[in-house]
C-alpha cells in the first residue's frame, strides 16, 4: 500500500547514481550485467510481515514469494535493502532490475515503470485499541489518525478528511505509527491489512482490534516493479502465475498470514 512520493524522486535518483558509481548493469540484456551476476532486487525492509529485517537478514512473505518466482523462472537474484525512495530511483535509473516492496500498482506509477502481473490483493484497514468507539472509516472524523507517510493509507484519509487535516499524524514507517497508537498519541492507525492484522495477532498483550470498511477503502494489488520496457516481464509473469497455480503461493500465504488467500479474486485480476 506504499505510495511513491514524486518530490523526492530527483534527489533519490541522484543519490542512487552517486552511490552506485555509475553502475554495471546492462539494461539491454534484461537487467543482467556482462558477467551474468544475479539480478539486483531492491526493497525497503521495514514492512513486516512482507519484508523486514530479522537479525540482519531480509525476510518476509515478499522475500519467500520472490525467491519462489525466481526459481520458477530459472533466474538468480540478490535482494538488497535500499530504502523506499532509493528503490524507485534504482529501477528508474536502470541500476536495479526488480523492486520488491509491497508496491501497489497504479496508473501514476505505470507512466514511469512496468509491473509484473499482480501477486497480492490488499486493502487498507483500521487498527484501534479494544473498546474503541471507532467502528468504520467515517468514525475517524475528528480523531487522531497515525499513518505511514507516502502511503495509500495516508492518501485515503486525506481524501476523506482533507490534506491539511490537523488530526493526521505521518510517520516514516508503520512501526512508528503503531507505537504512537499504543503509547496513546493516536486513536487509530490506517494501513495495509496484512501489516496491521499481523501486528494485532502477534502482539495480543497490546489488545488491539482490526476494523475493515470495504465501502471506504478500495482494494489494491501489489506487483513487482520493473524498468520501463523490461524484458523480464514476460518471464516473471509466467513464473508468478505458475507459483499461484502449483500451490506454493497458498503455502507461503498461510505461513506468513495464517489465513487462506483469495485466489479466485487474484487470478481474475491477473487474467484481465
Amino acid at each position: 500500500m506504499k505510495k511513491f512520493k514524486k518530490l523526492s524522486f530527483a534527489f533519490a535518483v541522484s543519490t542512487a547514481l552517486i552511490l552506485s558509481g555509475c553502475g554495471t548493469k546492462d539494461s539491454k540484456t534484461g537487467g543482467k550485467s556482462s558477467d551474468d551476476k544475479p539480478l539486483r532486487v531492491v526493497t525497503d525492509a521495514a514492512y513486516a510481515p512482507f519484508e523486514y529485517l530479522d537479525k540482519g537478514k531480509i525476510v518476509g512473505f515478499d522475500v519467500d514469494f520472490t525467491n519462489a518466482v525466481a526459481k520458477e523462472a530459472g533466474i538468480k537474484i540478490d535482494i538488497v535493502n535500499t530504502g523506499w525512495d532509493p528503490l524507485f530511483a534504482e529501477i528508474g535509473g536502470k541500476l536495479a532490475d526488480i523492486g520488491m516492496s509491497s508496491i501497489s500498482i497504479n496508473a501514476e506509477r505505470e507512466k514511469t515503470y512496468d509491473f509484473t502481473t499482480p501477486y497480492f490483493l490488499s486493502i487498507n484497514k483500521i487498527l484501534v485499541p479494544e473498546g474503541s468507539d471507532i467502528k468504520s472509516a467515517q468514525d475517524l472524523k475528528g480523531k487522531t489518525v497515525a499513518v505511514q507517510n507516502g502511503t495509500t493509507g495516508q492518501e485515503a484519509i486525506e481524501k476523506m478528511f482533507g490534506k491539511n487535516n490537523k488530526n493526521l499524524k505521518k510517520f516514516e514507517n508503520n512501526n512508528l505509527a503503531i507505537l504512537e497508537l499504543t503509547s496513546g498519541g493516536a486513536d487509530a492507525v490506517v494501513a495495509d491489512n496484512g501489516v496491521i492484522e499481523a501486528y494485532a495477532k502477534n502482539n495480543p498483550d497490546k489488545k488491539l482490534v482490526v476494523i475493515g470498511d470495504d465501502n471506504s477503502f478500495d482494494p489494491e494489488y501489489y506487483g513487482l516493479l520493473l524498468q520501463d520496457g523490461s524484458k523480464l516481464k514476460g518471464k516473471l509473469d509466467k513464473a508468478i502465475k505458475a507459483v499461484v497455480e502449483n500451490g506454493t503461493y497458498e503455502e507461503l500465504y498461510k505461513k506468513h498470514f495464517g489465513a487462506e488467500p483469495d485466489l479466485e479474486t487474484l487470478k481474475a485480476e491477473q487474467n484481465k
